[in-house]
């Protein structure tokens, strides 16, 4: 199914206001394919189904923000970013269109998920009746997670540095398991040996060191 017609009702929150501790670098704008990881992580969502993409910003706001462009998003200042995870899924969730059912927690750090692995995602999603999907690759859990809205208050009570996760866990019998062909649904790019490893895939050369 082609990501640009039929769109769904789910929006996107993409998480890029963390500091990038453990790279000691803003690691978002490292390059990454044509662009930048997390420009390459927005581009996936904008060529897939879902309704809407929201950035959270904090950390190097403007740099991000500037890198973003002129693409089609939602921006979120989230000026509580060194409280956590949960503050921006909170300031992204408050963004969201109200004609949304459910959203996407996607981290911008991922940037090897491809547009069809997450109409997939969409798709299974919304052929059933759970609320709440993941995608599954080579028997692991990844990101990015579907959380139907009628978990709106869990979202907003969120504290600390917790995000998705912590739902999924509380509702096992809740969770939809996507089977996806994708690794990287399991590819964070934290360290600089993660992006190494991550970037024959995007055919780019890697930053100076």
């Amino acid at each position: 199914m082609n990501g640009k017609g039929d769109k769904a009702p789910v929006s996107a929150i993409v998480l890029a206001a963390g500091e990038s501790k453990r790279m000691g670098r803003p690691k978002l704008l490292l390059p990454f394919g044509g662009g930048t990881i997390m420009e390459q992580a927005i581009d996936t969502l904008l060529d897939s189904r879902v309704s809407e993409v929201i950035v959270v910003v904090g950390h190097n706001a403007r740099e991000i923000v500037r890198a973003i462009g002129t693409r089609p998003v939602k921006v979120a200042v989230n000026e509580l970013y060194r409280q956590g995870m949960s503050t921006s899924i909170v300031k992204g969730l408050s963004a969201a269109d109200e004609k949304a059912v459910a959203m996407m927690i996607v981290l911008a750090d991922q940037p090897l998920t491809d547009s069809q692995t997450v109409n997939k995602l969409i798709e299974e999603f919304l052929s059933h009746d759970r609320g709440i999907a993941v995608p599954v690759c080579l028997g692991q859990r990844g990101h990015p997670v579907i959380l139907s809205l009628r978990y709106r208050d869990e979202l907003l009570a969120l504290k600390g540095d917790v995000g998705g996760r912590e739902i999924v866990g509380q509702h096992p019998d809740d969770v939809l398991e996507v089977a996806v062909d994708c690794q990287g649904v399991n590819v964070d790019i934290d360290t600089w040996q993660d992006y190494l490893k991550a970037l024959p895939q995007a055919g780019s050369k890697p930053a100076t060191d």
